[in-house]
């Protein structure tokens, strides 16, 4: 901890979760980003995230911690053969011009932080584009 860390994103995973939040415009989304650790002495520390496992759409789902962290052991179980785990969650709100991270969201990053000290929560936030 106190050591900068930098986050990369791949093109696949970011495809996911663009698409999970895209998929339902009118709902808050919300999945674990999966990854690892780079190895290497460099400073500053690279979390790869290669992997997103969407959670929900529905507002009334988000609120369900018991369900997240069977989630979250599900999810560390599958991906651990392959050297991977659970390094982050993100969130997209109902509202497009939404920035405000749900109080739910927090305590979910909280406890990915618990298991996974460099856990990063991504705030996805979409613009309204208009062509003209």
């Amino acid at each position: 901890m106190g050591a900068e860390c930098q986050y990369e994103l791949a093109q696949a995973a970011y495809v996911k979760l663009a698409l999970h939040a895209l998929k339902h415009p009118a709902a808050a989304v919300n999945g674990l980003l999966v990854g690892r650790l780079l190895d290497g002495a460099s400073s500053p520390v690279v979390v790869a995230v290669v992997d997103v496992v969407p959670l929900s759409h529905c507002p009334h789902h988000l609120p369900l911690l018991p369900t997240h962290e069977l989630v979250l052991n599900l999810v560390e179980d599958h991906f651990g053969a392959q050297g991977l785990a659970v390094v982050g969650y993100y969130h997209a709100n109902a509202l497009r011009d939404d920035a405000d991270l749900p109080a739910v969201a927090k305590r979910v990053g909280d406890h990915i932080f618990r298991n996974f000290p460099r856990a990063a929560v991504l705030l996805v936030i979409w613009c309204a584009w208009t062509w003209v």
